[in-house]
């Protein structure tokens, strides 16, 4: 067996359960041994190379237990699960390898055995013309249809790489290595994640609802603390305490702060303060909170720059108690390991047919937004309520460069969680509008508009700086089964819907 460390590939600091941990695959070389074992040796020490470079580690059978380690028998394939599954914990996904044609059935029998319940890859190396003797050949192309229709009849969900054959030691494979690691830690990540919902929906926000069973049953705990709670800890949060100075010090760091009173400020802190001890006791990965408007009225503060520097130290927070929302945040950080954003689609941009602004109060991560950031008071809400107590909304424009959308939204109606996904651009135009402003760029969006519409979702939608629909959509139609419009999605559909 070998097993190697991996590093942590997040932009964050926060050690957390599933984002900041060990990416570990298990590796199976399958192979028939009227092939050339020395090319299914050299592949194999290209794989763990590959591995130790991109900092992922390997659970593998020893070249001692087999002929390259690899697997071809029945008893090979009982050698292999019984090592996959002595490592289940440690095994994020499945890489299957086709040095040669394979044995189909010995792959297979490792995957139905191990049942590790992961996500899979399949390769499968090159021929070359000039290397297609009986020393060379491989014959891989056609192995990779006999492997894939097997774990098609075993009812093994499967990803293969972006080209039908590649080298392991190719650029295209080493992409897809990397890609396949995304969706592995969106599919653990959620399957166990624990939502925190931290008071409840506002009652004029009907689109926030959402089926908390139908995310239970996908794995989605939610778990819920009442908003008096919550202000009952951070009116015991004692100025003193070493937590309450380190974080008015981060608060003072953050932004520049309008002009306000040093109470209204020790309010945020003591706030932030006593929302981490919730999050902690309750181990959360992520949060929907009620921003809108009892805490202002009652407590005497918004919760927005809370929020944002919780999203920064890549613990996503959701508004206005949009539990779905914060669900979609986190998948979006477990893809790309980037701080997402969580904003309404919420005006055109006059005449234009692909651009619109997206916007919020805000709470946008620091690093999201990509620009200094202004802390002030949320100016709708404060036409209604005292400005001071309002205090504590995250201003500025977000910054351009690339990003991906994504919004799941449960149908209690027809019994399954749906969702959209795709990639836009924030590009550098004027709108003078206050709040946390995005000018978005996004190709054929009246389509998308209209299936938003169509599709009953909800305005809210989380946003993240990477290219990674392509992660998404795989997660959750291949693994999570869920149902997922990708808009302009680069590659047609499958044959077949899996």
């Amino acid at each position: 067996m070998v097993c190697r460390a991996v590093g942590v590939f997040l932009e964050g600091a926060r050690d957390l359960r599933v984002v900041g941990k060990k990416v570990t695959f298990g590796v199976i070389i399958g192979v028939r041994a009227f092939f050339n074992p020395a090319l299914a040796d050299r592949d194999r020490r290209h794989m763990l190379a590959l591995l130790d470079k991109l900092d992922m580690g390997a659970v593998i059978t020893e070249t001692a237990d087999t002929p390259s380690g690899s697997i071809e028998t029945l008893a090979d394939a009982k050698l292999c699960a019984d090592l996959f599954k002595r490592h289940r914990d440690e095994i994020d996904g499945v890489i299957v390898m086709l040095p040669n044609f394979g044995d189909e059935a010995a792959i297979a029998e490792t995957l139905k055995r191990a049942a590790l319940n992961v996500p899979v890859l399949v390769q499968a190396s090159n021929d070359y013309p000039a290397e297609v003797d009986l020393d060379h050949r491989r014959d891989s192309f056609c192995g990779k249809f006999s492997v894939c229709c097997n774990l098609y009849q075993y009812e093994i969900p499967f990803t293969t790489t972006s080209l039908h054959t590649c080298d392991v030691s190719s650029d295209e494979f080493e992409s897809d290595v990397e890609r396949f690691a995304g969706v592995c830690r969106v599919v653990k990540g959620l399957r166990d994640a624990r939502i925190g919902l931290l008071g409840t929906r506002p009652a004029a926000f009907q689109t926030v609802r959402f089926s908390e069973k139908l995310l239970q049953r996908a794995g989605i705990n939610v778990v819920p603390t009442d908003l008096s709670q919550i202000m009952a800890a951070a009116y015991r949060v004692n100025p003193a305490e070493a937590a309450y100075k380190t974080r008015l010090d981060e608060l003072r760091a953050y932004g520049s702060i309008e002009r306000i009173s040093e109470e209204v400020i020790a309010k945020s802190v003591k706030l932030s303060v006593a929302i981490d001890g919730i999050i902690e006791e309750n181990e959360l990965d992520a949060v929907a909170i009620q921003c809108w408007d009892s805490i202002e009225e009652i407590y005497g503060c918004a919760v927005c720059v809370v929020m944002s520097m919780l999203g920064e130290r890549l613990i996503p927070a959701a508004c206005e108690a949009d539990i779905a929302g914060a669900v979609s945040m986190y998948a979006l950080l477990l893809a790309s390991g980037k701080a997402p954003g969580f904003l309404d689609w919420n005006n055109n941009y006059g005449l234009e047919k692909n651009i619109c602004v997206n916007a919020h109060c805000s709470n946008y991560p620091k690093s999201f937004m990509g620009n200094e950031l202004e802390i002030g008071s949320l100016d709708l809400l404060s036409r209604t309520i005292d400005r001071e107590r309002c205090f504590g909304a995250v201003k500025g424009k977000v910054a351009p460069g690339e990003a991906t959308y994504f919004r799941i939204s449960t149908d209690e109606t027809r019994g399954f969680i749906k969702g959209y996904v795709g990639e836009c651009q924030f590009i550098d135009l004027p709108f003078d509008m206050e709040g946390g402003i995005a000018v978005v760029e996004l190709p054929n969006m009246q389509k998308l508009l209209r299936a938003l519409c169509r599709g009953g979702f909800e305005h809210h939608v989380a946003m993240v700086r990477s290219n990674c629909a392509h992660v998404i959509n795989e997660a959750a139609v291949r693994y999570l089964g869920w149902r997922l419009y990708w808009h302009e999605r680069p590659e047609p559909e499958d044959v077949y819907e899996f």
